[in-house]
């Protein structure tokens, strides 16, 4: 399905007179597919839909909403080459990143498939002997999501798969840019089993179909991955309707390297985090912050690290590194090189788009470092969401923690040094959601994901992951007689 439609109420359609957003490949301009993009009406009637299934879906044995997700699962696996190959074409990391994406999605399926049955209430101790206070939990009602275009088939499931398993059917706005392996995907969870109106698949742009989900009345929870601009104007389209929001916003991740660290170690984690998906990843490593002693001698082997990563078309099993998404990334990215350089930042690697032979027709960036960037440069202040890393040394921990909590952001920061003692100490000090010691990745299946400040508020993944999709209830019941 390369020319493709929405799928509302189990089955796909393709309604005339809307607008089709033409779907692109960023590693050599090729027109891949297309796909009509959603509008407010096209939101309620898939909500309608979603209505009139829930009574039955929330109702339906968790053993049986597990099984559906179970079943998915396999689905997906036994076709996830092909969708990987053309996740590939449209979003441009390589194919073997993208088998590593929706097979993690396959895991986080079966994992909620699992927490769906383990999902109990409580009795909890009263003020009165004749007095018995239940606690219960139930499906929130009507669900929404917003996907975003890095990791598409990953983050769905990171957000179908709990609300699936808790009851709540969920519209879907997936990304306009990348909607063609989510097709294959979402014909895997039909295939399932769930019934028609537990799931709809509309692409479409924010403003519209975004705010469309975020405005609607009757959708009582939405969960969406997007940037601190997009996040705020989510919150402010919900407040009407005092919608629930699990909000996965931007982040600026700082990478801190201590005297003691393993250099080597370091900077091939550092390199790997800030250049994978090409620093297209919430979590990526933004700004390398470096204890002054090693600073020179980090930023030599960095800088060496970047400039030998080869990259290319992703479609090429010897390609680790391919194109950034759109346009717009590359823009961003030159703007930040040009700010951080006139403030006197030493460009050590990279520094603007690759070209020759294979790179001229597509939107491929070299892997870019700045040495001694300024504070106030925007690569060390702004997300740029693209393959520039800005670095600073630091004194002191005092300096350290004030460097690296001084930014409104706080989804993720990695710490490496040979002291665990020391580590542990600065990681309980940075305001972030997560902090990887010696570890260049602060996602965990069994753990909750999620930031602090501006970066968002809510978790998913783990059990916090099922929160955004049910509700409470207290029952307090009166014994007449204790005899």
């Amino acid at each position: 399905m390369l020319d493709r439609g929405f799928f509302i109420n189990g089955a796909w359609e393709m309604p005339s007179g809307l607008d089709r957003f033409e779907v692109i490949n960023p590693a050599n301009g090729a027109r891949v597919g297309s796909t009509l993009l959603a509008d407010a009406a096209t939101v309620e009637r898939a909500v309608i839909a979603a209505e009139a299934v829930f009574p039955a879906f929330s109702t339906t044995p968790a053993r049986q909403r597990a099984d559906m997700l179970h079943r998915a699962a396999t689905l997906v696996e036994q076709r996830a080459e092909d969708m990987a190959r053309l996740l590939t074409q449209e979003q441009g990391k390589p194919v073997s990143d993208n088998m590593k994406e929706i097979l993690f999605g396959c895991e986080v399926m079966r994992y909620y498939g699992e927490q769906a049955v383990r999902t109990g209430g409580s009795i909890r101790p009263s003020s009165a002997p004749h007095i018995r206070n239940l606690v219960t939990y139930h499906p929130i009602g009507v669900t929404a999501a917003i996907v975003p275009w890095n990791y598409p088939i990953d983050l769905y499931a990171w957000k179908i798969g709990p609300a699936l398993a808790a009851g709540c059917p969920i519209i879907v706005k997936s990304p306009h840019e990348t909607p063609l392996a989510i097709a294959m995907f979402v014909d895997c969870l039909h295939e399932a089993g769930f019934p028609p109106g537990t799931i709809a698949d509309l692409p479409g742009l924010g403003p519209i179909a975004g705010e469309a989900l975020s405005t609607h009345p009757r959708i009582r929870a939405l969960s969406a991955t997007a940037s601190v601009p997009a996040g705020q104007a989510i919150m402010r389209a919900a407040a009407g309707n005092m919608k629930r929001l699990c909000l996965e916003l931007g982040g600026h991740a700082p990478f801190i390297v201590f005297d003691d660290a393993d250099l080597e170690e370091a900077a091939r984690a550092a390199h790997r985090r800030a250049f994978s998906n090409m620093g297209q990843i919430c979590i990526t490593v933004n700004r390398v912050l470096v204890a002054k002693s090693v600073a020179p001698r980090f930023a030599e082997i960095f800088a060496s690290l970047a400039d030998e990563t080869v990259i290319g078309d992703g479609m090429d099993p010897a390609i680790g590194y391919g194109p950034v998404q759109n346009a717009g990334v590359i823009a961003r990215m030159d703007r930040h090189v040009a700010d951080a350089t006139a403030r006197g930042g030493r460009l050590v690697a990279g520094g603007g788009r690759a070209t020759g032979s294979g790179f001229d027709d597509g939107l491929f960036y070299r892997p870019t470092v700045i040495a001694d960037a300024p504070l106030d440069s925007l690569p060390m202040t702004e997300e740029t969401f693209g393959p520039v890393v800005g670095m600073a040394a630091f004194d002191s921990t005092a300096e350290l923690l004030k460097i690296a909590n001084g930014l409104e952001y706080g989804l993720a920061a990695y710490v490496y040094s040979g002291d665990l003692e020391r580590a542990w100490s600065i990681a309980e000090r940075l305001d972030f959601g997560a902090v990887g010691v010696n570890v260049n990745d602060t996602s965990e299946l069994q753990a909750p994901f999620g930031g602090w400040k501006m970066s968002g508020f809510g978790r998913e993944l783990g059990p916090e992951g099922l929160e955004t999709y049910l509700q409470a209830k207290h029952l307090k019941l009166r014994l007449r007689s204790m005899t």
